[in-house]
């Protein structure tokens, strides 16, 4: 039966998610230069149109119609049989299960973006997100959460680790890969231009971690309170512990590290935030903390520009929440399963199958998606278009405008050729 609480709770969590993408255009924005703002920001607006409709025509039913081991069919698409009846195994109606689901997938295909922002171009954006949103994440999701194999197999996952976390991440290393390099990288500092735009999109995404986490319970029962408890606790370790890293390394606690730790605790708690007890969420923010700090600081002397370090923020910390839940399971508090420390090792096997499985096919999947699109139109901008900014090639406008207003640029010229 419907119950009207839980429906409530809902309807709260499923806004919060949906302000996430918002935020986390926020959070890339300040990290790009300013001749890039609008164009990183608006690519998370796209996501926001291009995955709810293709969330709604087919996404959902393949992540959520059937049992198939792979994949989905395609009962449910364009929402077909999908009403104010309860969703299975919840006491919320089916609708509003499908839109809590669908903001899940707006942020993740969002996330991507920061892989290439900065020279990737707008339309090649918009068709990635397309097949990204219908091709990837849909069965990520069904593997872990609408009755796919890992999920059969019992891998726990509580609120996305396997297709937001670990799909977002090695996707994004796939796109880096394939799209290439930005022209300035590696021949000088390409630094965040807005601190302030980071840590306020870091702390709005905090707050729709609340929901995110709290809603993946999709009650007010114990779970959504252990998981909503746990977001709480788990990314103000990982604050702590990436402050002692930043002061060792540098002498200086960085705003912007500041920023990036309060999204790695709230990555690493996804997965696990309603299979572990408090105490132990504590203990993964701080661990999470170490391996998440240094893969984006080894990033950086690498010919990798995976511009915004999604790999090492959202891949890396969802992978480190994911095996976490095989150590630590607690049956007294999740009712499900215990992990290796509480006498099942069988969980930390299913939990390493899961993050191995899902790197391996969001980056083949990601990889050869781009690699498809890129015969059809180019993938990045020009030397020239990149060097004017994305925001004035593609969008005709710029953040910030020294006169009064702002200016619609509508043609962009083109360099001469010298007269000597």
């Amino acid at each position: 039966m419907i119950d009207t609480g839980d429906t409530a709770w809902m309807l709260v969590a499923t806004a919060l998610v949906l302000m996430m993408t918002p935020a986390l255009g926020l959070f890339y924005a300040g990290l790009v230069r300013s001749k890039n703002t609008l164009n990183t920001f608006m690519m998370c607006v796209a996501a926001i149109a291009i995955a709810t409709v293709s969330w709604a025509a087919v996404g959902y039913s393949l992540a959520f119609d059937g049992d198939g081991a792979l994949i989905g069919g395609f009962g449910h698409a364009f929402l077909n049989d999908v009403g104010f009846e309860p969703r299975d195994g919840t006491t919320i109606p089916h609708l509003v299960f499908f839109a809590f689901q669908a903001t899940f997938c707006i942020i993740t295909t969002a996330l991507v973006s920061g892989a290439v922002v900065e020279r990737m171009r707008f339309g090649a954006f918009l068709a990635f997100a397309t097949g990204w949103s219908v091709l990837v994440y849909p069965i990520l999701a069904h593997w872990a959460f609408g009755g796919g194999w890992l999920m059969a197999r019992g891998a726990l996952d509580f609120a996305g680790g396997v297709p937001v976390e670990m799909g977002s991440g090695f996707s994004a290393l796939a796109a880096a890969l394939v799209v290439g390099a930005r022209r300035d990288y590696g021949r000088m500092a390409i630094l965040p231009h807005n601190a302030m735009y980071v840590l306020l999109g870091a702390g709005l995404l905090w707050f729709g971690w609340f929901g995110f986490n709290g809603g993946s319970g999709f009650s007010t029962g114990d779970a959504s309170v252990l998981a909503f408890v746990n977001t709480l606790l788990c990314p103000a370790c990982t604050l702590v512990v990436w402050f002692a890293l930043d002061l060792a390394r540098n002498r200086k606690v960085t705003a912007i590290g500041a920023a990036t730790a309060i999204v790695v605790g709230c990555v690493a708690i996804t997965p696990a935030g309603g299979y572990i007890a408090p105490g132990w969420a504590m203990a993964l923010g701080a661990l999470a903390a170490i391996p998440c700090y240094y893969v984006i600081a080894w990033r950086t002397r690498t010919r990798v520009d995976e511009t915004l370090d999604v790999l090492g923020a959202h891949g890396i910390g969802g992978f480190v929440g994911i095996l976490f839940i095989g150590f630590v399971a607690q049956q007294s508090w999740n009712g499900v399963a215990d992990g290796l420390f509480f006498g099942n090792p069988g969980q930390l096997l299913d939990q390493t199958l899961a993050a191995l499985a899902a790197p391996a096919f969001a980056f083949a999947a990601t990889f050869v998606l781009l690699k498809l699109i890129g015969l059809v139109t180019p993938l990045r901008a020009t030397p020239h278009e990149e060097s004017l900014g994305m925001d004035v090639v593609f969008h005709g406008e710029e953040a910030y405008m020294s006169g009064e207003g702002a200016i619609l640029i509508t043609e962009i010229p083109e360099p001469q050729p010298s007269a000597l």
